[in-house]
């Protein structure tokens, strides 16, 4: 199926590695030409010379998604280039406290990751609507988490955050739908990479006395399909709902995870 996404200019935050790498060349795989924000510019333009390398045309903008100006000077700057902006697909995020009650959880730690995954991702979105308003035109994915439709012990910070998140996309989407914006929500289970093997994973191992294998293993058996989501899955679900391909689609939750939030 073509997704008609040649083209299309695509504003994307969180792009330098993992997950946000993968699903940024998966956009550019698709014929999109891409504005890449972030703070670490350096390991963005690593990723912007492999899609260089697909003959996408792509920009590399500094920016800390905390600050509101300076998201505001990045769509700027997009438009500058490109002329519009068509799609937002926001992946940057932090993963907070882990293995943490919230009675354990401080004031700061709980601050600083909800203010990266609400703050962050309203930001983008206040900064491109102008533009998709005046086109009639925009797909925005937000790219949350299952822990944001069923919660989880000891994450709770995390949990709060992609919850809001949820809220965020949900008021949007009523808000805009109107002038032909589809604004959705894609919660990816555990995604398999460095974070997942090297954090969540082991400290899962450490509480629990076992191997990092056995704890992979053991995330496995929460899903329905017995296997965690890989880079490809989250790719795939991002490139659908910013394609007219889900025109008829808004404020949707899209779990990627095997079957264990809606299950």
């Amino acid at each position: 199926m073509d997704l008609m996404l040649t083209d299309r200019v695509a504003l994307i935050t969180g792009p330098a590695k993992g997950m946000g790498a993968n699903v940024t060349k998966a956009f550019a795989a698709e014929g999109c030409k891409l504005a890449l924000i972030g703070r670490d510019t350096r390991a963005i333009e690593e990723v912007a010379q492999d899609i260089r390398a697909m003959g996408r045309p792509v920009i590399v903008i500094g920016c800390d998604l905390t600050l509101a100006d300076q998201c505001e000077a990045a769509a700027q700057k997009t438009l500058t280039e490109f002329g519009r902006i068509d799609i937002l697909v926001n992946i940057a995020g932090g993963s907070g406290p882990i293995g943490k009650t919230g009675a354990q959880t401080s004031a700061e730690e709980f601050d600083e990751i909800v203010t990266l995954n609400m703050n962050g991702c309203f930001h983008t979105m206040h900064a491109v609507l102008p533009a998709m308003i005046a086109q009639r035109y925009g797909k925005i994915v937000n790219v949350g988490g299952t822990f944001g439709m069923r919660g989880r012990a000891g994450r709770m910070a995390y949990s709060a955050s992609k919850w809001g998140l949820r809220g965020i996309t949900k008021s949007f989407a009523l808000e805009v739908g109107q002038h032909n914006v589809n604004v959705n929500y894609v919660a990816p289970g555990m995604v398999d990479g460095p974070r997942f093997r090297e954090k969540v994973c082991a400290n899962m191992a450490k509480t629990l006395g076992i191997t990092l294998e056995e704890a992979m293993e053991r995330h496995a058996a929460d899903y329905a399909m017995r296997r965690v989501t890989v880079d490809a899955d989250v790719a795939n679900a991002c490139l659908f709902l910013a394609s007219d391909v889900s025109r008829q689609m808004t404020g949707v939750d899209l779990p990627v995870d095997g079957g264990w939030a809606a299950l």
